[in-house]
């Protein structure tokens, strides 16, 4: 598994986080923080670019929900993109899909 790259950039909407690597036991910590340290403004978007993510373990589905509580604790949205196939069926399994706004990639979510 490779390590967590989260590199963030600035939309129209709000904050997109790409994540690449392995979102795992060992990194998903290093997304809360990151997301936690967001300044988040009420009408936001916040989209994790999940395109790059190689693996997704239950501690980076937890910080997948932590980061949304994160943004609704702002009054912002957030919204997963490119969430790869593997992940995606997870989240459906758990019913996440519909807790979560899926976008194709990050330009679908971050359109207004």
């Amino acid at each position: 598994m490779s390590a967590l790259t989260i590199t963030i950039r600035d939309a129209a909407t709000g904050p997109v986080l790409e994540i690449s690597g392995a979102l795992d036991y060992h990194h998903a910590p290093e997304l809360r923080e990151r997301v936690t340290a967001l300044p988040l403004r009420p009408g936001q978007r916040l989209v994790l670019d999940l395109s790059g993510m190689d693996f997704c373990d239950s501690s980076g589905i937890t910080a997948l929900i932590a980061a949304r509580h994160h943004a609704h604790a702002a009054r912002a949205d957030i919204a997963l993109a490119a969430v790869p196939a593997n992940t995606l069926r997870i989240l459906r399994i758990v019913g996440l899909d519909r807790v979560f706004t899926l976008h194709p990639d990050s330009d679908a979510a971050t359109r207004k």
